[in-house]
């Protein structure tokens, strides 16, 4: 089976006198909260507000966490999908831009809609009950930019909630 390569983060950031520079170079290693054959997450960034600060210099995001947006904020990350591997139906209370890097992921929401996403797709996820499915041979990457967003209100005034995943023991 083929694997994917490491990610690789490069950030840049400002010297005390306003000099554009880079200022990290890392690879880093994903989080595999639910076991070794199942998705794996990396958190590059995330800003707990919008607008975003652009102070001081990147530190690595060393939180091995799955991702979910504060309220008012972004996270960048990536997920990694096994051939075969599929994630729990849930929800985020976020607004996700999503674009497949390597492979192919199908998106599958509790109505029972499916649509498969391919390399190089874009995916406009807003807020619903929602799993990623991996059907191929080959394993699937998707970058992801996740904004917080208010929770969906529906035409009787329920709120629709977000759904806790806790990671595998």
């Amino acid at each position: 089976m083929a694997s994917l390569p490491q990610t690789r983060l490069v950030a840049t950031s400002h010297t005390a006198d306003g000099t554009s520079v880079i200022s990290s170079d890392v690879f880093f290693e994903p989080f595999h909260p639910f076991g070794p054959g199942a998705a794996g997450f990396v958190v590059f960034h995330d800003s707990p507000t919008v607008p975003a600060s652009n102070n001081g210099t990147y530190e690595p995001n060393s939180a091995k966490s799955i991702p979910r947006p504060q309220p008012g904020g972004t996270i960048f990350c990536t997920s990694d999908f096994p051939p075969h591997a599929k994630s729990p139906m849930h929800r985020t209370l976020s607004l996700d831009y999503g674009v497949v890097l390597a492979g192919s992921i199908w998106l599958i929401t509790d109505g029972g809609d499916e649509t498969e996403i391919k390399t190089g797709e874009m995916i406009l996820q807003r807020g619903v009950n929602h799993m990623w499915e991996n059907r191929g041979d080959v394993p699937c990457r998707f970058v992801c930019v996740m904004v917080g967003s208010d929770r969906v209100v529906l035409e009787n005034g329920t709120e629709l909630e977000d759904t806790k995943m806790p990671p595998r023991k």
